[in-house]
């Protein structure tokens, strides 16, 4: 199993990101993800050089901070906001081709403040995910779709939901995700869904029932690591940690609670 840290901001200076990559390898993870921006704030060969310099894979990037800073999403209503949705996940999907060739597509989806329509608005999602994989094939990169809960997103809120979605894209470049908070608000079961989608799914977070420190909350971790393991899950998985500490507190922390429950680190 191999265990990356999810940096949850972004990391605008390219000095902060030396330093936190240094210290995310230091603790032994197998890669890290990052928020990405636009515009990033530096270049992407800083970024690959970075990434050999500490032998720590970028192993994917989180696109929503393009609907939460520019409002840009799937399911608007407005063309033009749609088609730069589109833009900037391919431009996402061409640092990830320097990287890990991962894209999660999460928050972009939209809102229902967004679009009222579940069907319009799924129907608007699945057309942008089609266009976005096409330049996302060509660069040999997935775009992969995390279902998020309701509180956050306004649709695909399911690992049921995000499979049929990612049918209707209907591209090898499509697939998705699972991430353990999100499950644990609209699964019925966290562990049967992981049997049921692990084998398919690209991507991993592994999250605490609250979002803090591994366990400060009530997932059952020893149990969500063994379905990974029995249903032959070989990708990633990102620790995310967003509330409660520091980033440093987080990776360490969260470092010495797998390894106490059988997971492998580098050091």
């Amino acid at each position: 199993m191999k265990i990356s840290y999810l940096m949850y901001d972004p990391v605008p200076r390219l000095t902060d990101l030396d330093r936190i990559m240094a210290g995310v390898a230091a603790l032994g993870y197998h890669g890290i993800e990052l928020v990405a921006t636009h515009p990033l704030g530096y270049a992407i060969e800083e970024v690959v050089a970075l990434s050999e310099k500490h032998q720590l894979p970028v192993v994917s990037l989180l696109s929503g901070w393009s609907y939460a800073n520019e409002g840009l999403c799937l399911s608007s209503p407005n063309a033009d906001v749609r088609a730069k949705a589109v833009e900037r996940i391919g431009e996402y999907a061409a640092h990830a081709a320097r990287l890990g060739k991962i894209v999660v597509v999460g928050l972009m989806q939209g809102l229902r403040s967004d679009e009222p329509d579940e069907e319009t608005a799924n129907t608007r999602i699945a057309d942008g995910l089609r266009q976005a994989a096409r330049a996302a094939e060509a660069l040999g990169v997935t775009l992969v779709l995390e279902p998020v809960n309701h509180q956050q997103v306004g649709f695909n809120h399911t690992a049921a939901e995000a499979a049929a979605m990612v049918r209707r894209g209907a591209s090898p470049a499509l697939s998705y995700m699972l991430d353990t908070i999100h499950m644990n608000i609209e699964e019925r079961s966290v562990l049967q869904t992981i049997r049921d989608h692990g084998p398919r799914i690209r991507h991993f977070h592994l999250c605490e029932t609250n979002g803090g420190p591994f366990g400060t909350g009530n997932l059952d971790f020893n149990s969500v690591l063994a379905a990974l393991r029995e249903c032959g899950y070989n990708h990633f998985v990102s620790v995310k940690i967003y509330r409660k500490a520091t980033w440093q507190e987080a990776a360490r922390s969260a470092a010495a609670f797998l390894k106490q429950h059988g997971v492998r680190f580098l050091n």
